[in-house]
């Protein structure tokens, strides 16, 4: 009888054993699962950055308003006869100085 039982054992170790070490185990499907879902999400902000840049695209083809806004804001291009005034802000480390026409002097 143990014998019996020690044969029955091996037999169902021995059927167990492709669905969770073999080629197509349970933990191989696992880790493909999450490699395809992170592809995926991958894929999506791809997608939407390739929707993004076919609208730019576009914008730059049918008009020149979009052309005239990156010359603006990327080579910092003005128009014939404007006025460019640039703000800069005054950073916190550097104190204002209150008596400017005493430095100047010296």
């Amino acid at each position: 009888m143990k014998s019996l039982a020690f044969i029955l054992i091996t037999l169902i170790v021995l059927l167990q054993y492709p669905l969770w070490l073999g080629k197509g185990s349970w933990l191989k499907v696992w880790i493909a699962d999450r490699e395809v879902t992170t592809a995926r999400e991958g894929n999506l902000r791809l997608q939407n950055r390739n929707m993004i840049l076919a609208a730019e695209v576009n914008d730059l083809k049918q008009g020149f308003d979009a052309i005239e806004e990156h010359a603006r804001s990327d080579l910092g291009m003005i128009k014939q006869d404007e006025v460019l005034f640039q703000v800069v802000e005054r950073t916190s480390s550097t104190p204002p100085s209150s008596n400017t026409h005493d430095d100047a002097l010296h």
